[in-house]
């Protein structure tokens, strides 16, 4: 018997495929139209910002089942992204401590450098830059999963660095069941993707509630219990609008950022 909980997870995972489906044939049709228009005008690079993956599905889906729509998804896929990741610079033996100054309170959590380095380097290099200050955490979930997703400097889930990073410590979680999930655990820290492998960008989301999901988003670092705390606060307060995924309505804006070698 399927409990009402594995059905919204099922139904969840399925309306999830299903949009990664859409948006791969639209970034395809994106990728032939740039590469008619570079040829017409001679243009040696052209990107179409069209093809960049919305975080939380159209308004249709979010109106038509929120729970379904309740994935961590984002960032311009591979193709999509032309610049090189940060030059390895950190200490791949040692462990970094991600600080965030927010209109919630202070986030924090711990990086290990061996099990994340190019995650814990992009990180750091973009922190160094001060990549996420004035950023605001766009979406909170609050149905299937229970995530607050932050790092996206246009703040709709289409934006970025530049460039993506390979997964790392994918089984880090255990094997995935027969729903083809693990728990993320509440504290955990993990990379959003476009749903494709090594897609990741600067996009990252807070676990504040136990949640399952496919072993396919790098986890990175491990809040502080303050922190989850804080992070529990704006999951509590809901969703603008009283929707199950959006715009949290405890507006979460990062001041300052900031990650130092523990």
């Amino acid at each position: 018997m399927v409990s009402s909980d594995q059905r919204r997870r099922q139904l969840a995972r399925e309306k999830f495929e299903r949009q990664q489906q859409r948006r791969e044939e639209a970034r395809r049709r994106t990728r032939r139209l740039t590469a008619v228009i570079s040829s017409a005008l001679a243009v040696v690079a052209v990107v179409g910002v069209a093809a960049y993956v919305s975080v939380g599905g159209d308004d249709k889906d979010k109106k038509s089942d929120a729970a379904a729509s309740a994935s961590p998804s984002a960032s311009p896929s591979a193709s999509e992204s032309s610049a090189p990741e940060p030059a390895m610079k950190i200490d791949k033996k040692a462990k970094y401590t991600f600080s965030l100054k927010t209109s919630q309170g202070d986030i924090a959590f711990t990086m290990d450098a061996a099990k994340t380095p190019h995650t814990t380097n992009s990180f750091k290099s973009l922190a160094d830059k001060g990549f996420f200050d004035g950023t605001k955490c766009h979406r909170l979930t609050t149905q299937g999963i229970f995530v607050l997703q932050c790092g996206d400097p246009k703040g709709d889930g289409t934006g970025g660095p530049g460039y993506t990073i390979p997964d790392e410590n994918l089984t880090a979680l255990g094997k995935a069941g027969k729903d083809g999930t693990v728990t993320f655990p509440a504290g955990t820290v993990a990379m959003a993707n476009t749903g494709q492998a090594h897609t990741g960008g600067s996009q990252f989301f807070l676990v504040y509630k136990d949640s399952k999901l496919p072993p396919t988003y790098t986890p990175f670092g491990t809040m502080d219990a303050a922190s989850l705390k804080a992070v529990q606060k704006v999951g509590t307060a809901g969703v603008t609008g009283g929707a199950a995924d959006g715009a949290p309505k405890k507006a979460v804006t990062i001041s300052k950022a900031a990650v130092d070698k523990v």
